[in-house]
């Protein structure tokens, strides 16, 4: 991994990261995991995970750790309600309208039902906790991107009007919440020290500002191994040299050298299948892999796909056994209830049989 000139340590980076606006949400730190059972199958190196589907608020992810910068900053501002969009199934509007319940503001959900995937507006999944914790919330046939940032923009001006003091979602806001995967990196460097781990690689589902902030803190902090960010959607732009932006604007906002190229940024656009939100085959085979062999459960539209990435590079024999890699586990979880019906389509059934002496037996 390419790194800075001079490194610095996880606690001078916590110490200027002190100075922004801040409020805890997150349960932090996240564990970090082996997963034995899943590397003595694929026959590759040591597989870890760091739990950020553990962060708390209505199921965790990674979307809380932001929401400590980003409503830190709407409570510095005064806001008395937040306005916040992206698709129906959202894990960030989910972790949004909770960290809202939790801070006693209102929030306002512009949901596009364009985003793909499981974006029926049936009270199911994501969309049903958004419900059960009380954020208002519309339907829009509007992709997420630009299209979706102007309907939202138009909504908070609407707010606004009618004498709200409004926090509105936007990229201007990426390099803010950047800053929190800077310092999740650091908390994942710590973990690894004490355990005396090296990593060959880390994998996350990851673009924007957890993309960002991981580059961000991987090269600040000297972070052994190649950050593989594989990317859940196709954006109209060049992905790296945007992720390097976005670092180097929250490396600003930190006071460190904002020096970060798109050729320091590996990302791979490739595991994106159909389109956002929709379910790949080798997604799906890593979901059941990891819930049938170590109980963890991942996404289809999210976390699947990067551990799909992770899966390939190990059969591909890209790691020797005496090596371990991370998979960085971003959240998504309840958005599996909305895919329930391909689930069941692409998941082989497991059926037990009696073997001789009575014991059962899979087939």
């Amino acid at each position: 991994m390419t790194t800075t000139t001079t490194a610095i340590s996880s606690d001078q980076l916590r110490a200027r990261a002190a100075a922004l606006p801040r409020v805890p949400l997150a349960h932090l730190p996240t564990p970090l995991e082996e997963l034995p059972r899943l590397a003595a199958r694929l026959g590759g190196p040591r597989i870890f995970i760091k739990r950020d589907d553990c962060t708390g608020l209505a199921f965790g992810g990674n979307k809380t750790r932001h929401n400590e910068f980003l409503l830190g900053q709407a409570l510095a501002e005064g806001a008395d309600l937040v306005v916040w969009g992206a698709g129906v199934q959202s894990n960030n509007c989910r972790q949004t309208a909770a960290a809202c319940a939790r801070l006693g503001l209102d929030v306002h959900l512009v949901l596009g039902r364009a985003a793909g995937g499981a974006e029926g507006a049936e009270l199911q999944g994501n969309l049903l906790l958004d419900h059960i914790a009380g954020a208002s919330y519309e339907f829009v046939d509007a992709a997420i991107g630009p299209e979706l940032d102007a309907v939202i923009a138009e909504r908070a001006q609407q707010f606004r009007a009618a004498g709200r003091v409004v926090f509105q979602q936007s990229r201007a806001l990426w390099a803010r919440a950047a800053v929190s995967y800077a310092l999740a990196m650091a908390e994942l460097s710590d973990q690894l020290r004490a355990r005396q781990v090296t990593p060959a690689a880390i994998y996350a589902s990851a673009g924007g500002a957890t993309g960002a902030g991981l580059a961000l803190g991987a090269a600040q902090l000297a972070v052994p191994g190649a950050l593989r960010l594989v990317l859940p959607i196709r954006w109209p732009w060049d992905e790296a040299a945007d992720l390097a932006r976005l670092a180097n604007e929250a490396a600003q906002l930190l006071g460190l050298p904002a020096d970060l190229t798109a050729r320091q940024v590996t990302v791979e656009a490739g595991r994106v299948g159909a389109g956002y939100g929709r379910a790949t085959p080798d997604g799906m085979e890593a979901l059941a892999l990891a819930a049938r062999l170590e109980g963890v459960l991942l996404d289809p539209a999210y976390t699947a796909k990067a551990m799909a990435a992770l899966i390939a590079d190990v059969r591909s024999g890209r790691y020797r056994s005496d090596q371990a890699v991370v998979f960085l586990h971003t959240g998504g979880t309840p958005a599996l209830f909305a895919y329930a019906g391909e689930l069941e389509r692409m998941l082989p059934r497991v059926v037990h049989a009696p073997r001789a002496g009575g014991s059962g037996g899979r087939v």
